[in-house]
């Protein structure tokens, strides 16, 4: 069983900033693998899969500023790529780490991308799941909805109902699925449940998105590195289009489409992490 311990960093605007670390059961044989959830989810999403890769490798799973156990941000500017591409590289360097491979869900894909830019020399390899230069509208507005709004429910079950109406192609195949998406969600409040987030994430995003940046040049730097990116079928984040464009713009991307899923896939599932730690050990 994986020896997981916290860590609080102070990122370079004085903000507490919260690590999850899964040790390796012996010695570590690979890089360590950073792995980096949505815009407003938090790094309790990577658990399983952080237990199955740190059988062979250190696994760590920060909550973004704004998110989860960190601190929130005095202003909604402060959520920006420039800052979060500052905290990870001031988190690697305080836990003197300076060579990782990256797992991006959604939002962490894009930062992966813009690491492997960045600090070229940090990233070893990179997993996308769900996540591309181009990103549908539809999907879009609507997780930045849900991300803006300031929800107040009454218990899990409400929270599990709402969940399974606003996201009903999530890779949840049991209620007990259901409800470990809805905690790692929300947290508890005075009596009721909250967002685990800062809504105010949602302006800072909004803003960037109605200025349409051309992410293809991010995303083409990953052909300078191993990479695989992952898509669920039924995705309203990255369409089967994009998908194909990227296989063949971006040279030696490895493709998996996964069937009758949303956005995004649950890494941990047995068929897909097998091959992610393949690619992961043939990354080195």
């Amino acid at each position: 069983m994986a020896s997981v311990s916290e860590q609080r960093i102070t990122s370079f605007d004085g903000l507490s900033l919260f690590l999850r670390i899964y040790e390796p059961c012996g010695t570590a044989a690979y890089p360590p693998v950073l792995c980096l959830p949505g815009l407003s989810r938090n790094g309790k999403d990577y658990h399983d899969l952080a237990v199955r890769l740190s059988a062979h490798r250190k696994v760590l799973c920060p909550d973004y500023r704004g998110v989860g156990r960190s601190a929130y941000a005095n202003s909604h500017r402060s959520y920006c790529p420039q800052a979060w591409i500052a905290d990870l590289r001031h988190l690697l360097g305080a836990i003197n780490h300076h060579r990782v491979a990256v797992i991006g869900t959604s939002f962490g894909g894009i930062l992966a991308a813009a690491m492997a830019v960045a600090m070229p020399c940090a990233v070893a390899g990179v997993v996308l799941n769900d996540i591309g230069p181009e990103v549908v509208p539809g999907g879009l507005k609507r997780v930045l909805a849900h991300i803006g709004t300031r929800h107040r429910l009454t218990d899990w079950a409400a929270a599990v109902d709402y969940l399974k109406k606003a996201f009903p192609n999530l890779p949840a195949t049991s209620e007990e699925r259901w409800l470990r998406i809805a905690r790692n969600t929300f947290r508890e409040q005075a009596g009721t449940l909250v967002n685990d987030w800062d809504t105010e994430i949602s302006k800072s995003v909004r803003q960037m998105s109605e200025q349409a940046p051309d992410l293809w040049p991010v995303f083409k730097a990953l052909a300078r590195i191993p990479a695989l990116c992952v898509r669920g079928e039924k995705s309203d984040i990255l369409s089967e289009r994009t998908h194909r464009l990227m296989a063949g713009e971006i040279s030696g991307l490895g493709v998996i489409t996964v069937p009758d899923v949303g956005h995004a896939p649950d890494l941990a599932e047995a068929c897909l992490a097998d091959k992610i730690e393949a690619f992961l050990d043939a990354s080195g």
